[in-house]
């Protein structure tokens, strides 16, 4: 079995990429924050607007990402598309 020689940089670099690309499909749908969040089961827009910064080593979790990808109705691979955010 092979180490694991992910750095904490490249996973800062794919936690960013992840929140852009939530970011760019929730706009494009026309989906506030606040939308995103209740739709999702939160009461507040805290949750969303820091993952999708990545601020304070905030993150989406698997969770996360597979209910807004069914509440924008895309694939949850479109959140790991680099090149997009």
């Amino acid at each position: 079995m092979k180490e694991c020689t992910i750095t904490s940089e490249q996973m800062f670099i794919l936690y960013r990429r992840i929140g852009g690309n939530v970011k760019r499909i929730r706009t494009q749908k026309g989906v506030t924050q606040l939308e995103l969040a209740q739709a999702i089961g939160h009461k507040a827009v805290g949750t969303i607007s820091v993952a999708e910064l990545c601020l304070n080593e905030k993150h989406f979790n698997i969770e996360h990402l597979y209910k807004i990808a069914e509440v924008l109705e895309v694939d949850i691979c479109e959140f790991f598309q680099a090149g997009k955010d």
